[in-house]
């Protein structure tokens, strides 16, 4: 594993944040498009596991392969861009405004709420053999745990939207460090460990995840779940993205960039050179 110092990939991060505002919004949309349905196909499967096993663990330990596999082929989620773009903006880079930031996480919105909800009428479609038959087992699955994260939490009130919203702050704490992990060597099996511990802990521990959600939410309406478009949104949706947005950016990328970019004394030495000019 060749190790590199967080002083050195957290000027990657920042790196990696300007690059994405300033990718065209052709691509944007389709490398979030493929992401969001990765990620969709990757939550099927785990479900999958889950029901067919009854072992949430083996579901977890599993869930991974689709976060790593839209990684590794440089697609964009939402909770990544949360934590990213945002440095560059911070960093003062040419160009990076917060227009621009925003932009770039709408477009990353769209693309990977598209990709997830195409994932999840295709299970749909596959599942009941084009609605003709009961998805069975599965279905029911699916259902219940639509019915629980929107409606299970709405009897719960405000504090029911905060546990929410709390949850989403820590999903994005552990799928960012996974990115953020991933920067940390330049071996391929080694990017691939360190994405693979976070992303299980949070799949485990039932923390909510803006895409996975755009495809199960959508995916639990069409089985049979017994909530509304507006439940999903209020209820779960909104709090969790509000969520991993906090969670990105707070408890990742600004402790990583205030304390290895800020501080990076080979930065202090050409700021003052360059105020000496």
């Amino acid at each position: 594993m060749a190790y590199i110092e967080p002083s050195e990939f957290v000027s990657k991060m920042v790196d990696n944040g300007e690059q994405k505002i300033f990718m065209s919004t052709k691509d944007t949309l389709v490398r979030a498009f493929m992401a969001g349905a990765i990620l969709g196909l990757a939550a099927f499967f785990a479900i999958s596991v889950i029901v067919y096993t009854g072992n949430l663990l083996i579901g977890s330990l599993l869930f991974p392969v689709g976060f790593i596999m839209l990684y590794l082929m440089k697609f964009d989620l939402l909770t990544g861009v949360f934590t990213l773009v945002p440095l560059a903006v911070l960093d003062k880079r040419s160009g990076c405004t917060v227009d621009q930031m925003l932009r770039n996480w709408g477009l990353v919105f769209v693309g990977n709420f598209a990709g997830a909800m195409t994932v999840a009428f295709f299970a749909s479609f596959i599942l009941t053999y084009g609605y003709n038959v009961d998805g069975g087992a599965l279905a029911a699955k699916v259902s219940s745990i639509g019915e629980s994260r929107t409606v299970g939490y709405q009897e719960h009130g405000f504090a029911g939207w905060m546990t929410i919203f709390i949850r989403g702050m820590l999903c994005n704490w552990m799928v960012s460090m996974g990115v953020v992990g991933a920067m940390i060597s330049t071996s391929a099996s080694s990017k691939i460990m360190a994405m693979w511990m976070p992303v299980m802990l949070f799949f485990f521990m039932g923390f909510e995840h803006s895409i996975v959600n755009m495809f199960l939410f959508p995916f639990s309406m069409i089985m049979g779940g017994d909530f509304t478009v507006a439940d999903y949104l209020i209820w779960n949706e909104i709090p969790t993205v509000l969520g991993n947005l906090v969670g990105g950016l707070l408890l990742v990328g600004l402790p990583l960039y205030w304390t290895h970019v800020r501080t990076n004394p080979a930065r202090k030495i050409k700021s003052s050179k360059s105020q000496i000019v």
